[in-house]
């Protein structure tokens, strides 16, 4: 009897036909051995995790798979990014995500990661603690060329617009009210001021001068999007009567799982980049599963590679991926093995879509299909046909028999 689920998902790895693998995606071009023999065995399907024509931020595609309705408990990415970070929110915070981006002088962006720059702690700390107008920022390192800002202070609103555009090539946004109220012009008004004052203190680092010597981009504007104020919703424990736990390595993933009252677990080696443990992820995965009910976990470097376009790079990290797959075999007969993705990235987009991502159930008791390789074409001939996200918590608990009888 199924008494115990381990959740996968894979960021971003659904992709389209690329032409240099003969019209195949990353995954089905990719040797993949170790899922191929997990999906002969299990249940297959493909899912649109917020419904057909919908393109999933990674944030609202993992609450609804978790469970939890983007429409009713998302409240901007910011906050679950940041108490994923371990900050600490309080009532009326207004949290955003943010990238340390390269800007020319007429903030006309030239790279929105700067390079990718793997520490922007040397920049955060010169940004933390400013105070504008009575709201202080916290401003803190995320993961890789990622960081929180939070403002904090009376009469503030989320009802602002992003500062990023979004997009490479372009012009930084000017942050304004989306409704009349006092709040969010106060709000919009200070983020601006803000942001030139950054703008000013990062360009004129010692660190950042040395970067632009070396003909290096330097690390000189801080994107925030996603704002949000913190709100509390009910813990996946009380939702769901399951204890669980997240293994990850983006601050974002842990934000979610840290949101939803989940233990959020340390992993040696977890960098939620290509160079990612991802052997260590899995066997710490299938060891917590004996002590949680439920363990998420979440790898990162399928959609990175995918946002760059970087498609034989992408291949190669599912086959990396798949190497470590072995590690289980060493579940018990007692837990349920869940595959998928949160979206699709594909490599000649360069960013999400809508396209549907492959998921597979493997376990004891599980009805097994025809399907015999875990792939976007393959699994859409799966005995589970087409699902939405918010399709999958429900089936896990049937499969663990946590249903209740609806009628006689």
């Amino acid at each position: 009897m199924l008494s115990k689920t381990i959740l996968v998902i894979y960021d971003g790895l659904g992709d389209r036909p690329i032409e240099q693998f003969n019209y195949l995606t990353p995954l089905e071009a990719a040797n993949t051995p170790n899922m191929d023999k997990f999906a002969k065995k299990g249940e297959c399907g493909i899912m649109y995790t917020l419904g057909r024509g919908v393109v999933p931020g990674s944030d609202t595609a993992h609450l609804g798979i978790l469970g939890y309705d983007p429409l009713v408990y998302y409240n901007g990415r910011g906050p679950i990014e940041a108490v994923g970070m371990g900050l600490e929110l309080k009532h009326g915070d207004i949290a955003f995500r943010g990238n340390m981006a390269t800007v020319d002088e007429q903030l006309n962006i030239i790279d929105r990661r700067a390079g990718r720059i793997r520490d922007v702690s040397p920049f955060t700390k010169h940004l933390d603690g400013i105070e504008i107008d009575g709201v202080k920022f916290i401003v803190k390192p995320g993961t890789a060329h990622r960081a929180i800002v939070i403002m904090r202070g009376k009469g503030l609103s989320s009802a602002i617009s992003d500062v990023d555009p979004h997009v490479a090539d372009s012009k930084v946004n000017v942050c304004i009210p989306l409704d009349d109220t006092e709040e969010a012009k106060h709000t919009a008004n200070v983020l601006n001021k803000f942001m030139a004052k950054s703008f000013d203190i990062l360009s004129g680092l010692e660190i950042n001068k040395k970067l632009q010597q070396e003909g290096k981009l330097q690390a000189n504007f801080v994107l925030v999007r996603g704002a949000g104020m913190y709100k509390q919703i009910p813990s996946f424990k009380e939702k769901f009567g399951l204890r669980g736990c997240c293994i990850a390595g983006g601050g974002l993933y842990k934000g979610v799982a840290a949101f939803l009252g989940m233990d959020v677990l340390s992993v040696e080696g977890a960098t939620a980049l290509p160079d990612t443990n991802v052997n260590n992820k899995f066997s710490l995965a299938v060891e917590k599963s004996k002590e949680y009910d439920f363990v998420f976990v979440h790898v990162k470097a399928t959609d990175s590679l995918g946002e760059d376009g970087n498609y034989e790079g992408k291949k190669q990290f599912i086959e990396k991926i798949d190497l470590a797959f072995s590690e289980f075999e060493k579940m018990d007969n007692e837990t349920l093995l869940v595959v998928t993705a949160d979206h699709s990235t594909p490599c000649e987009m360069k960013s999400h879509s809508a396209d549907p991502v492959p998921i597979m159930f493997y376990g004891n008791g599980v009805r097994t299909d025809e399907v015999s390789e875990f792939n976007e074409r393959a699994c859409s001939h799966g005995g589970f046909h087409v699902l939405k996200g918010k399709d999958v918590m429900p089936e896990i608990m049937n499969l663990m028999r946590k249903l209740h009888l609806f009628g006689a």
